[in-house]
């Protein structure tokens, strides 16, 4: 089987740098994570593999930096939803149907909002991708990502907090036409 000269590229990266990266990412990480961030890191190489430099080493360090830095982002943002739903009361009651029915109708509202808002919101919030990243996912810019983000909270939250839920759970018909979305009874 011939290889592709990409796959010897990165097996020669990999073979080389490895051991750097996870003494690298054990110094900030420690070493139960480290093999994650190694793992993450030569993925995020293999992507871009013909962007790292020849000097590739200072160019894994950078990316394996940023992959900690994203993962502990994550874990903020996983922490603050936590507390919220702790203060909330949404985690301390044995009875799970008020979080059940929380879950339902924002599943109900996403449903309402346009294919590109809903696939934006879905990326950044359930997916855990950065927007800069998402964006590259969708094929489209970062300001066009981040008016869809918008636009899909600010629906969203107008969504749950009108009636629209309430006669979507009927069966939603939601008609694109020329801009203008409307819900109605199917």
């Amino acid at each position: 089987m011939m290889r592709a000269p990409g796959d010897v590229r990165w097996e020669t990266l990999y073979s080389s740098y490895a051991d750097q990266v996870f003494e690298y990412a054990s110094r900030r990480v420690g070493s139960d994570d480290a093999a994650d961030v190694v793992a993450d890191t030569f993925l995020v190489a293999w992507r871009r593999l013909d962007t790292v430099p020849d000097d590739a080493l200072p160019w894994l360090y950078a990316a394996a930096r940023n992959v900690i830095n994203n993962t502990r982002r994550a874990e903020v943002r996983r922490g603050a939803l936590r507390s919220r739903l702790v203060s909330s009361g949404g985690l301390e009651t044995d009875d799970p149907a008020p979080v059940i029915e929380a879950r339902a109708d924002i599943v109900a509202a996403m449903r309402l909002l346009p294919a590109p808002e809903r696939e934006a919101l879905i990326l950044v919030a359930w997916g855990d991708l950065e927007p800069r990243l998402a964006a590259a996912f969708l094929g489209c810019s970062p300001g066009t990502f981040a008016v869809r983000v918008h636009r899909g909270r600010r629906r969203l939250m107008k969504i749950l907090a009108s009636s629209e839920l309430d006669d979507a759970s009927d069966g939603p018909k939601v008609e694109h036409a020329a801009g203008v979305h409307r819900v109605g009874a199917a």
